[in-house]
């Protein structure tokens, strides 16, 4: 029975210290971070500045003209309260519009997170540093799609 009570005392001393999230910041103050959604990957830099956003070279509304996208776009930065802080620059390739948006959002959410790691709580909360797995399923052979079969003819 003595050598249990040991091993409960073993126990209590290696218990595990939560993950302390340090700032990671480069030599120009930038913090970077990738994002990706569906077939989209976003390289995304964030730095303090006066809220400008720019997306493979343009300003963010020319290149997602669609206000949802310039919605999904921002959410991290209206979740933080910190829209006109940060200067982001981003470069996406791959997938479509809403892809992309998405997977700026992502690198966007993550860079802020290493910028600035008191935020990493109310963005994980809303859910905007889980990368969004669903990809499309590939097509089967046999088959007109993924799952859809060819029209059936009696003739």
């Amino acid at each position: 029975m003595a050598d249990l009570s040991a091993l409960k005392d073993i126990a209590t001393t290696t218990e595990a210290a939560a993950p302390v999230h340090v700032r990671k910041v480069d030599s120009l103050g930038r913090a970077y971070a990738t994002g990706k959604r569906k077939d989209a990957v976003a390289r995304v830099w964030v730095k303090a500045g006066s809220g400008k956003i720019v997306v493979n070279g343009k300003d963010y509304t020319a290149y997602f003209a669609r206000p949802v996208l310039q919605m999904i776009l921002r959410q991290p930065i209206f979740a933080a309260a910190r829209d006109g802080q940060f200067d982001i620059i981003a470069t996406v390739a791959g997938g479509g519009l809403s892809g992309q948006a998405g997977a700026v959002r992502h690198g966007l959410s993550k860079a802020m997170t290493y910028f600035e790691p008191g935020l990493r709580p109310v963005l994980k909360k809303a859910g905007f540093l889980t990368r969004d797995s669903r990809v499309v399923e590939r097509k089967k052979y046999g088959r007109a799609k993924a799952r859809r079969s060819f029209q059936f003819s009696k003739r």
